[in-house]
């Protein structure tokens, strides 16, 4: 039998129920969330106004340098297909604000992060003046691999569709009735030109799907090779990349002193 992920039609109403009780627990008027004219922020606005309706979900479309004029045309597109209202913030300024106080020749990867980091801090402040929830639009695989930045993109109030393999994400927006065109994109965050998701993972989001739900099912890599036809080598390296990874996905560590230690074993 082959290994990989299974969509059930059924996560889409757990996931609108997830989000409306959210926002209901945190007395929040409605959420905000970057919209990238991509295939996982598209889904989780379709999802926040089946929760919520469209006018307590806010796109925030958050172009710069390196961001294609056509992500930010299907971003619009998406927003008007929702019916959401929709703002954009150029962050051209910002990021360069920060190039020149760094000194102006700075490392390309280290400083592509400033990028995620300034739009989570316009995606909270409309949030905070508009007395809303900040939804992300991380998904599984990208977590579990460390995918994403430390406060960045990662540093958001709740992750909707993050229990979701990509592979997973996109049934869900075919389900969702998501445009086909948006379905059918390249991932990419335009952090730099040309870059892509799977150029910089260096494997198919069908082939490390299949293999992190075999770490996820508690299989050894003899056997993931073996259920999906990759080499061991390459289930070896997403695992040693989850591994790796881990203190992306935890609460920042504390040494134990008292009784019950936040983000150990004190439960909320």
């Amino acid at each position: 039998m082959a290994l990989a992920p299974r969509f059930r039609e059924d996560s889409a109403d757990a996931i609108v129920m997830f989000i409306r009780d959210k926002v209901r627990d945190a007395k929040a008027k409605g959420v905000v969330l970057g919209l990238s004219g991509g295939l996982d922020s598209t889904v989780v606005a379709a999802l926040c106004v089946r929760a919520l309706g469209p006018g307590h979900v806010l796109g925030v479309l958050m172009p710069e340098q390196a961001t294609p004029p056509k992500e930010m045309e299907d971003a619009a597109g998406v927003a008007k297909w929702l019916g959401i209202e929709h703002i954009v913030v150029r962050l051209e300024p910002v990021v360069e604000a920060f190039r020149e106080q760094l000194g102006g020749d700075v490392e390309p990867r280290a400083f592509s992060n400033v990028k995620p980091r300034a739009r989570m801090t316009v995606l909270y402040y409309q949030a905070q003046i508009r007395g809303r929830l900040v939804m992300g639009t991380g998904n599984k695989s990208e977590i579990l691999v460390g995918y994403f930045t430390k406060h960045g993109d990662g540093g958001v109030d709740y992750q909707p569709i993050g229990d979701l393999y990509k592979t997973q994400v996109r049934e869900l927006a075919r389900h969702l009735e998501v445009p086909q065109h948006i379905i059918d994109k390249l991932p990419s965050a335009h952090l730099t030109p040309g870059q892509t998701d799977e150029g910089d993972l260096g494997i198919r989001y069908e082939d490390l799907d299949r293999v992190l739900l075999g770490i996820e099912l508690g299989m050894d890599d003899a056997d993931i090779a073996e259920r999906t036809g990759l080499p061991v080598g390459e289930c070896a390296r997403v695992r040693g990349i989850v591994q790796a990874t881990r203190h992306k996905r935890r609460a920042p560590l504390m040494p134990k002193l008292g009784i019950r230690t936040p983000g150990l074993d004190w439960r909320e």
